[in-house]
């Protein structure tokens, strides 16, 4: 057999292995170039989280104050019952993957036994002043599965020096990270608070963090530049990220020369409607249902605050509602009216079905549907295989190849004028964008990416029905409504 015989046969041979595949789809198709900047793998996997519990617990727990004076007593903070694995069974079991805790808040009392100051719970009643709240969650944490990240305010009301000598209060306070980043085990989420920090030192604050918990995502504190941080705030206190989400800084529309990079947005809101525990019940469900859809489902993340009460638990309101919460979300985003089903391309990258659009329908993290490099402008179509009723579409983006669609709409078959309905409209996708439109039926549905950066790779796309949420929030004002700046910041 000659060289051009063997050739021949080894062709036909891949081609019965591939179950009859035209020869010339044997090559594989190179996947897209990622679109940079990307994510990091922490920061990727922090996205993936989607909600995490930040506790806000402390010497307000028991003033009531918001904001501490930072002369407190350490006799007033004295929880009964502090249970850290009840926040953790209750994190978990309602669907959040991390807690973040104010180990120091502005007031400056540290709820672990630092050797930094007098103003901790060494000085308390509770457990005799040999307590460590941050010790206790770390271990529950790890018992149970969830991930751990660290407020520590960079503000501190207790210390004199704080305005008086920056650079000796800065040498303290990166002592203070330094025992809590190498006593208490990973750290995943290292929380800075922008309000009214000590900038004197900041590069050498950073560095502590990044040497001492590499994987950590560091959330933006004072603003400095350059940026050296992962994660910024929403910059509002409504967890409302904009219609136009971009993760990428400056967004592409900025014609700044700075250097673009990964900077996604990160979302807290209080569940009681205020830090500390207060004695308030919690949101309405269909107020948390909202901030979900205006967070997670604009490209962010949801932090949401639980405070615990003076017991030092989550209060059984609190539990109840966190679990209608997820039995809310579990109702909503369970059942996929397009999974599985028949979906076609407009343009499937090198005619690879790698490549197709039933990968936005098959549930996995790893797959997704693109197009050629040249084409950016396409569409899917769906096939739901006969009449349902729907008003939530979800549509997610590969982002670990970067962020690239910069315009879509979505359109419902109408059988009565046998032509494309328009229900939505929208810019950015990023990690997930969640749609709200009045209820329509149709058997099909149709994505079309109407402006893209590059070609779009898009790894999913369902459709849902929610019959939890007011009916008023589908409504286009209510649900493609911006944040409007008239609420007080953050404390």
């Amino acid at each position: 057999m000659n060289k051009c015989e063997m050739v021949q046969v080894t062709l036909i041979a891949c081609a019965l292995l591939a179950g009859g595949r035209n020869v010339t789809q044997l090559s594989a198709v190179e996947a897209p170039k990622p679109l940079e900047p990307v994510p990091s793998p922490s920061q990727l996997k922090w996205q993936e989280d989607e909600l995490t519990v930040f506790v806000h617990f402390g010497m307000n727990t028991f003033t009531g104050r918001s904001t501490g004076l930072g002369t407190e007593d350490p006799n007033l903070f004295n929880p009964t019952n502090l249970d850290c694995r009840q926040w953790v069974r209750v994190a978990k079991e309602t669907g959040f993957k991390g807690i973040i805790l104010t180990v120091k808040h502005h007031d400056g009392f540290c709820l672990w036994p630092t050797k930094t100051t007098e103003h901790s719970l060494k000085h308390s009643p509770w457990k005799e002043g040999k307590g460590d709240v941050v010790r206790e969650l770390a271990d529950a944490c790890k018992e149970g599965g969830i991930r751990l990240g660290i407020y520590c305010s960079p503000w501190d009301r207790s210390q004199p020096i704080y305005d008086t000598d920056k650079p000796a209060y800065g040498k303290l306070y990166r002592e203070q990270l330094t025992e809590l980043l190498s006593n208490y085990g990973e750290i995943y989420e290292m929380w800075f608070d922008g309000n009214r920090a000590n900038v004197a030192d900041w590069l050498n604050v950073i560095q502590v963090v990044r040497t001492l918990q590499p994987k950590a995502v560091i959330k933006q504190g004072p603003r400095v530049e350059p940026i050296m941080e992962d994660v910024r705030w929403v910059g509002n206190p409504e967890a409302r990220a904009p219609l136009t989400c971009w993760s990428i800084y400056p967004p592409p529309e900025n014609t700044s020369s700075t250097k673009r990079i990964w900077f996604p947005v990160e979302c807290d809101i209080p569940m009681i409607g205020a830090w500390y525990w207060n004695d308030k019940g919690p949101r309405e469900l269909s107020q948390l249902l909202d901030i979900y859809y205006t967070s997670v489902g604009r490209n962010s993340i949801l932090l949401l605050n639980v405070a615990p009460d003076r017991r030092g638990l989550f209060s059984d309101e609190s539990v109840t509602r966190l679990r209608e919460f997820r039995s809310a979300l579990d109702r909503i985003f369970g059942a996929d009216l397009a999974a599985g089903k028949k979906a076609t391309a407009s343009n499937i990258r090198g005619g690879d079905m790698t490549f197709g659009p039933d990968k936005v329908l098959d549930g996995k993290k790893d797959t997704y549907w693109t197009t050629d490099d040249n084409v950016t402008i396409a569409s899917v179509e769906v096939d739901m295989g006969g009449e349902q009723e729907f008003n939530v579409v979800r549509t997610e983006e590969m982002i670990s190849l970067g962020q690239r669609v910069a315009e879509y709409k979505v359109e419902a078959w109408d059988e009565a004028t046998k032509g494309w309905r328009p229900v939505a409209r929208g810019t950015t996708i990023g990690y997930r964008k969640l749609d709200r439109f009045p209820k329509v039926k149709a058997s099909k549905v149709r994505l079309t990416i109407v402006k893209a950066l590059a070609c779009p790779t898009i790894k999913s796309f369902g459709v849902h029905l929610d019959t939890v949420s007011a009916p008023e929030s589908f409504e286009p004002a209510k649900a493609n409504a911006e944040y409007q700046r008239t609420a007080r910041p953050r404390n």
